[in-house]
């Protein structure tokens, strides 16, 4: 049986509020679980102290287990300290394409450089044009 360290949603439409759980992998998100070991209010302000409540002790038990949290109860558990040891190593996903843009916005990136740079050269030439002026005048 694959253990995971995760979210179940609770709270109600566009007021969300999450349970930290331990459940088996194939239960559905929301569903059967096997022990609640914290809570997480996304409403709150980031510095506050109520928004992660995680019991690190749980939590640590249930890593020796062999749980594996997912992404982002990882981060959570990255920053809580059991002995002065933090619960969990977070690591970063391996997935360095998911923050790329896609074709369409790349193309547009790419006009936009053109635009961009046709103008600096058109700039440029205005500004060396009266220039020229100036110094065919002098002589």
């Amino acid at each position: 049986m694959a253990l995971k360290i995760r979210l179940a949603r609770g709270g109600s439409k566009k007021r969300p509020f999450y349970r930290v759980v331990v459940a088996d992998s194939r239960s559905p998100r929301d569903g059967r679980f096997i022990e609640k070991i914290g809570n997480y209010d996304p409403r709150l302000p980031k510095d506050s102290e109520s928004r992660v409540n995680i019991d690190a002790e749980k939590a640590a038990a249930w890593i020796a287990k062999g749980a594996q949290p997912t992404d982002r109860v990882a981060r959570f558990l990255s920053q809580i300290e059991v002995d002065g040891k933090p619960v969990y190593t977070w690591t970063a996903s391996n997935n360095p394409n998911k923050g790329e843009p896609g074709t369409k916005a790349k193309e547009r990136a790419q006009e936009k450089a053109d635009k961009a740079a046709a103008a600096a050269e058109a700039a440029a030439e205005a500004e060396a044009a009266p220039a020229e002026e100036e110094a065919a005048a002098e002589e």
